[in-house]
């Protein structure tokens, strides 16, 4: 595994972004930003003796990546995707400190410029957000100094009689003690508003004309000062397009498309802020337009959605804008602006969405290889992008599952997973409980007119995929491709080859096959384990007065165990099952 990620990590772009680890499941375990993808991500496979680096190595089946405009955007985007996933190895982001911002109070009669990490909807005007924060600290000092804005909280006009210390500073214009009048301090807000917006040209030339003045005199420490003031309104100028100080939910749209490949990609901005991404990958025949297929991806991307932001960002205007903006219009009872920016912030957001569904066709067009060697190994028509995989788990026949794991690209699709409590089998028998648990999936599937998979893989020999192959024409689904993986042989038998197929070990059809295996097989002993638990603790409470199916569900729900129960007090266990009920259960058990 090591020495594959080790290939991957090789192909990673030398760009800023920010990076994910995740395990064979699709969990993210750890979340980091980089100047560079590649060599920041190639250092975690060096050598080393720290623990929580190899922690996380030891998890790690998969890396994937977002690229950003910039190191500080990556910072930015870091910190909204921690607070998103919270992954089990970050930790210094998963409490409540955000980035600083500041906020000029343009509300009072003597606006001030006030550091805060919090954006609220007041009136007042932010700026940032700022990293490092010291940049927040410079910036208004920066603005004190030169446009004599107070940066302090204190009531003006006040009862103060004498100016304090940032007068005699030369860092405030004293409006609280009336040293400047109100047109003139407003005269000086404006100005600071049009260095905070970034139209900071004037300003930087006349520096850069101080600075030099003191190097020809020899002032080298004066003209470090103008130096530095310099490097940071250069800084400040570097504003993140992926942070936006209006409050606004925003969707931005990247598309690209190579040949029948389509790579759609989403960042989600909620409340100012990019929180989450989307993938969306399609085959379409060449000949169907971009806009039909953008608006289709938007008509299905939407279509279920609940959380429906204010306004999309996309590269080009879709086939059916009307038609959707009405389905938009129906879902937030409130008009949805459908925007094709051509300059500025939003023409730089959605050009980054492009840029990343670029790369996520790249990542695609590698994904599928497996899937393409796949396809020609067992001679399907069409290229296997879903695959279901299905198992069995009891123990003697007893309280016997079966489960459904979903695969789309090679990836496990977590939601569309399922779970069977077996009916009508009773005993041992995998083969009739694969039947069963087929039978009503894909009956159920037809009655609600949904998409079939690609390909159907079953844990097992011979028996199982003949029985699982029975069943599909019994449903009229002979069409559906079935193929099945046998234990410790690791032998593919499919209809036409009942000899079977054996693969080198290496092999990433192989090795694919064996993920969905595995994973079915976890996800149904998973659900077996839990289903004797209950099973464990219901029997336990049989025979006790007083407590029937209900209140055993009860205590199912706040005690996982008979042991939980055991150390519960009675006045809790009273609040359950009653004050009587629960000394009987105490007294049963304490006995056993």
């Amino acid at each position: 595994m090591t020495s594959r990620l080790r290939k991957k990590v090789l192909t990673l772009p030398q760009k800023a972004g920010i990076y994910f680890f995740k395990t064979r499941t699709g969990e993210v375990i750890y979340i980091g930003k980089a100047r560079s993808l590649r060599d920041r991500v190639k250092s975690y496979f060096q050598q080393t003796s720290d623990v929580k680096t190899k922690n996380i190595l030891s998890e790690t089946w998969d890396v994937d990546f977002i690229l950003t405009g910039s190191t500080k955007e990556a910072a930015f985007l870091e910190n909204n995707f921690i607070r998103t996933y919270q992954p089990k190895y970050n930790l210094r982001l998963k409490d409540d400190k955000s980035f600083p911002f500041l906020k000029m109070t343009l509300r009072k009669k003597f606006p001030a410029l006030i550091l805060t990490r919090r954006v609220e909807e007041d009136g007042a005007k932010y700026y940032g957000p700022y990293s490092p924060a010291q940049q927040a600290r410079q910036t208004s000092h920066l603005i004190a100094k030169y446009f004599g804005i107070r940066t302090c909280e204190e009531a003006v006009p006040g009862k103060r009689k004498r100016p304090c210390l940032e007068y005699d500073l030369k860092l405030c214009s004293a409006p609280c003690v009336k040293y400047i009048s109100e047109s003139d301090y407003r005269e000086s807000v404006e100005n600071a508003l049009l260095f905070l917006d970034g139209k900071t040209e004037k300003l930087l030339s006349i520096l850069k004309l101080k600075m030099r003045e003191s190097a020809s005199r020899k002032e080298f420490e004066q003209a470090a000062h103008w130096r530095d003031l310099i490097h940071t309104i250069e800084d400040i100028k570097e504003r993140p397009k992926l942070i936006s100080v209006q409050m606004e939910d925003i969707d931005i749209f990247g598309f690209a498309r190579e040949n029948e490949n389509i790579a759609v990609y989403v960042f989600m901005m909620r409340r100012g802020k990019v929180i989450e991404s989307e993938e969306l990958t399609v085959q379409e025949k060449e000949e169907v337009s971009n806009t039909k297929i953008l608006s289709a991806c938007l008509w299905d991307f939407y279509e279920k959605r609940k959380n429906i932001p204010d306004k999309i960002l996309l590269p080009f205007a879709p086939d059916r804008k009307e038609k959707l903006s009405k389905m938009l219009l129906k879902k937030k009872q409130k008009k949805v602006e459908i925007l094709t920016p051509i300059r500025g912030k939003n023409k730089k957001l959605v050009s980054l969405a492009n840029t990343n569904a670029e790369i996520l066709m790249r990542k695609k067009s590698e994904d599928l290889s497996p899937l393409e060697e796949m396809r020609k190994i067992i001679e399907l028509k069409t290229l296997p992008v879903r695959i279901e995989g299905y198992d069995i788990s009891n123990t003697g026949g007893d309280e016997s599952v079966g489960s459904v794991v979903v695969f789309e690209n090679g990836l496990p699709q977590k939601n569309d997973y399922r779970k069977y409590k077996i009916k009508s089998v009773e005993g041992p028998n995998d083969v009739a409980s694969i039947q069963e648990v087929i039978k009503r999936r894909y009956t159920r599937l037809l009655q609600e007119k949904k998409a079939f998979p690609d390909l159907i893989l079953v844990d097992g020999g011979k028996g199982q995929l003949n029985a699982a192959k029975a069943v599909l024409e019994e449903l009229g689904l002979s069409h559906l491709p079935v193929v099945s993986l046998a234990k410790k042989e690791e032998i593919i038998f499919t209809p036409s080859r009942k000899n079977g197929i054996r693969l080198e070990k290496t092999s990433s059809v192989l090795k694919l096959f064996q993920n969905i295996r595995d994973e079915s097989h976890r996800f149904a002993l998973s659900f077996h384990r839990l289903r004797r638990k209950k099973k464990s603790f219901e029997s336990r409470l049989d025979g006790i007065e007083g407590i029937g199916p209900k209140k055993k569900a009860a205590l199912l729900i706040k005690y996982k165990s008979v042991e939980e129960i055991k150390k519960a007090s009675i006045e809790e266990l009273a609040k359950i099952v009653g004050k009587k009920v629960a000394q009987g259960l105490v007294d049963k058990l304490r006995t056993e």
